[in-house]
């Protein structure tokens, strides 16, 4: 066996090789995106999770810990597409989670679930919080465009 029909043969192997890695990575950003970050904000931890859906985005924002929060649902609803939200876990709903949840329905156009454990009383913290939030889903592509649409 030649050396040059050696190197073509390990050529095309690794060039099917990179097109089937390729291939899985594109399925599993098809249908399921995870991303997870963690910022400091005023010499506090916010810790971020974003899960992209099809047709919904599940976000979790963490203040100093792992815990769930309260968890809020909010969706575009009929006839004239205004938000509607939801507290589904943790009691009450109170303006913190509720509002976030209602911007990001009108960013992305997209229904919204989130949890949230940012303190009640801090408006601060949420203005931030959701700030870092919105540059991380923009950067994403999970905005709506200026023309209507979704950029997916």
């Amino acid at each position: 066996m030649d050396c040059g029909g050696l190197e073509k043969g390990i050529e095309e192997l690794k060039l099917k090789e990179e097109k089937g890695n390729l291939h899985v990575q594109e399925q599993a950003q098809g249908q399921l995106q995870i991303t997870t970050f963690s910022e400091l904000v005023n010499d506090v931890s916010l810790h971020f999770q974003i899960i992209r859906f099809p047709n919904q985005i599940y976000v979790w924002i963490g203040y100093n810990s792992a815990k769930l929060g309260h968890m809020y649902a909010a969706a575009p609803t009929r006839p004239n597409n205004s938000v509607s939200v939801t507290s589904i876990l943790g009691g009450f709903s109170d303006n913190t989670g509720t509002g976030i949840a209602h911007r990001l329905v009108l960013k992305t156009g997209l229904n919204i679930i989130l949890a949230c454990s940012i303190p009640k009383n801090s408006p601060m913290l949420e203005i931030e919080a959701e700030k870092i939030l919105i540059q991380k889903l923009i950067s994403l592509g999970y905005t709506k465009s200026r023309s209507g649409g979704t950029s997916l």
